[in-house]
């Protein structure tokens, strides 16, 4: 029995072109800067972000983790929302890696968060921490792929210039944000200092994350990222697969389809619960009303299902390139059996 695998949009496998574009792929040590196809997708990535130089970084945590680096001093202060994955998934790696402390805000990511941004802003007094840096994700992972609309990127933005902090975005599925809203990617881009993007989530390449900004940015970043133990040698191997994925993102809106097509089945299931009109992207999120997150989970993947939980009574379906509306009519049907 195929497992249909909703569990998140890195689980999908590259395709045939980019096989066939890692195994062409001309390559060098990218340690010494000499890797043409590396080169090539940063000066694309680059381009495509709005930004004067980037850097291919192997995970997106490590992307943040960059941009809290250069960004920060040690003792200074991190703003960021309170469902960040920088906040909940990235092994406090702010403060041991950085020296910096995270400051979250409840719904940043809408206007009340907006409302109460600015009390959390510290005046520049000598016993309290210095406000740095402001950090945005959108989409919002833990938000179900919920999308930051770019009026309010734009109030972040200025309210952090008129108090001379930076911001970064954590873009990991930027392109998804950018189709939701119907928007060029720079109209996000714009609104922040350094972004990153992920390549390995819905746009289905194996490996990579890339890390944007002003030259004098990326090049302190490429010095930690060695630090890091991030500097990799023939990588053009797994940057070829990046840019072909870079120009396959079209194929996104398929997946935020398929995820209003699979919302509005879940929501017909006995003992389930969906709000729609949260379903902006290629995330589902299901209340569960009957059973245990475990036990709902266990059933379903009996049945041939993979989601995954997020917290108390809470499960994440997430669609992406290697699932089709027939797997998701296919999911529906199972889940349904299973309950």
């Amino acid at each position: 029995m195929k497992i249909i695998d909703l569990r998140s949009d890195t689980v999908t496998k590259p395709t045939k072109a980019m096989r066939q574009a890692m195994m062409d792929a001309e390559v060098g040590d990218d340690v010494y800067g000499e890797d043409p196809t590396v080169n090539r997708l940063e000066e694309k990535s680059a381009e495509l972000m709005g930004k004067e130089a980037a850097l291919f970084v192997p995970t997106g945590s490590m992307g943040n983790q960059l941009a809290l680096m250069v960004h920060c001093e040690r003792g200074q202060e991190v703003i960021c929302d309170a469902d960040a994955h920088v906040f909940h998934y990235e092994m406090a790696a702010a403060g041991i890696l950085s020296g910096v402390q995270l400051y979250p805000v409840t719904d940043l990511h809408n206007e009340n968060g907006l409302g109460v941004l600015i009390d959390h802003i510290r005046p520049p007094l000598s016993y309290l921490p210095q406000t740095r840096l402001i950090c945005l994700e959108n989409t919002l992972n833990r938000g179900g792929g919920s999308v930051m609309p770019l009026e309010q990127m734009a109030v972040v933005y200025r309210l952090a210039r008129e108090y001379k902090l930076k911001v970064h975005l954590d873009g990991a599925r930027i392109f998804n944000a950018a189709t939701a809203l119907q928007c060029d990617v720079t109209d996000l881009s714009g609104y922040a200092d350094s972004v990153m993007f992920c390549l390995s989530k819905g746009l289905g390449a194996p490996v990579g994350s890339i890390l944007a900004g002003k030259n004098e940015f990326i090049e302190q970043a490429r010095r930690y990222r060695k630090l890091l133990g991030g500097g990799m040698r023939q990588a053009g191997v797994l940057a070829a697969a990046g840019l072909v994925a870079l120009d396959d993102i079209a194929q996104l809106s398929d997946d935020h389809e398929n995820a209003v097509r699979l919302a509005e089945g879940l929501a017909k299931i006995e003992g389930l619960s969906v709000d729609l009109s949260k379903v902006q992207t290629n995330m589902v999120m299901a209340e569960i009303q009957e059973l245990s997150v475990q036990e709902f989970l266990d059933r379903i993947l009996e049945a041939g299902v993979a989601a995954g939980p997020m917290g108390p009574g809470r499960v994440r379906f997430v669609t992406h390139r290697d699932v089709t509306a027939a797997d998701i009519d296919e999911a529906l049907m199972r889940i349904g059996q299973a309950l």
